[in-house]
């Protein structure tokens, strides 16, 4: 059996230099918030480490998350792809089709026996023994626990494969199912999203090859270097919250100012991700951006917590529970009150100053 390359062999045969390959690694270092400590450990294990073989799965979806992960740019799905990783099974993306792609994924799991990650895009139904999601002629309930069962670790891509999605939500007549619910002895790294943001992705893949571990992960199973914030807490948006300005109805002068879209049903308080901070395409923007509130995609049930246009009754801010129409009133009031101490400290400061208190 031939030995697998590791990253550096691959780009090194495609004629990349060795300072491509370190300025590759710094700039991935830094787009990942990593540290220059981190760019050596980076160029270290892509030097020495083989590639990591990878098994990529599609239950029920809808494909954005693929979408979604060719668009990477820091770093690009190709590097990724052809060099970071061995795909070596994507029944979307591979060549190969029908039995020769089915003969490639059992020597996949026979090769690479407990070394292989599993990439989980979409969900299996429970109902009627699987048989609304079929896979090369089987149940694709019974394809992913088989797969699950030699796998080092399985990566459930987006809110389809980590929450249920649109296909569990009510009154989910499939029984459609997280990943968590039917793999249950097997480390679970959850990167939710509908879809997830592309960078988002490939931060985390490059992060498992780099480090040859799985990363620090919230109570729910997500990483916690994309997963820690609200997208509230960076929205370039949040100053108007502060101040209690708010989109009152779509296109109004509000809109226009570029006003805090939670009236209108923005889902940023509630809802952890990296949108905020990351971006989409590439950096350019984010839907609170152009100018939708967050639906909370990246957060559980997300399709059954009502509408994407219903506003939060509440919101913490600062350990208050305020909602939208008190936080405008409490600010103009600290501000007020601001303005009082301040005049009286001033009156103070000149009385003392006056030459028969001297």
């Amino acid at each position: 059996m031939a030995a697998i390359e590791s990253f550096y062999d691959v780009i090194r045969r495609q004629g990349i230099t060795r300072r491509s390959f370190t300025k590759f690694c710094s700039l991935t270092s830094a787009s990942l918030g990593f540290g220059p400590v981190a760019a050596s450990q980076m160029a270290q294990a892509l030097e020495s480490k083989p590639r990591v073989p990878v098994i990529w799965m599609h239950g029920l979806e809808c494909t954005c998350c693929s979408e979604s992960f060719i668009r990477s740019a820091h770093p690009l799905v190709k590097d990724v792809v052809l060099s970071m990783i061995s795909l070596d099974y994507d029944d979307t993306i591979m060549a190969a089709a029908g039995h020769q792609a089915e003969a490639i994924l059992e020597e996949t799991r026979r090769r690479h026996k407990g070394k292989y990650i599993l990439a989980v895009e979409g969900n299996p139904p429970l109902n009627e023994d699987g048989m609304f999601c079929i896979d090369g002629g089987k149940p694709f309930i019974e394809k992913l626990k088989y797969m699950a069962e030699d796998a080092m670790a399985i990566i459930a891509w987006g809110a389809c494969a980590s929450w249920g999605c649109v296909q569990a939500a009510a009154p989910n007549p499939t029984q459609a199912t997280p990943i968590d619910k039917v793999i249950t002895d097997k480390p679970i790294i959850k990167v939710p999203g509908c879809p997830p943001i592309a960078e988002v992705m490939t931060g985390v893949v490059t992060f498992i090859t780099t480090f040859g571990r799985l990363p620090e992960l919230d109570r729910q199973g997500r990483p916690k270097m994309f997963y820690s914030q609200r997208i509230h807490d960076k929205c370039y948006r949040r100053p108007h919250f502060d101040a209690g300005q708010f989109v009152e109805d779509w296109d109004d002068e509000g809109a226009r100012k570029g006003y805090c879209l939670y009236k209108l049903g923005c889902k940023g308080p509630t809802t952890y991700n990296a949108c905020s901070a990351v971006r989409w395409n590439g950096g350019v923007s984010f839907p609170i951006q152009s100018g939708h509130g967050c639906i909370g995609c990246s957060e559980e049930g997300f399709w059954d917590q009502g509408s994407f246009y219903e506003r939060l009754n509440k919101v913490t801010l600062f350990e208050v529970e305020k909602n939208a129409d008190e936080i405008g009133f409490g600010a103009a009031s600290v501000m007020a009150g601001a303005i009082g101490l301040h005049a009286a400290l001033t009156a103070v400061r000149r009385a003392s100053n006056r030459p028969e208190n001297a």
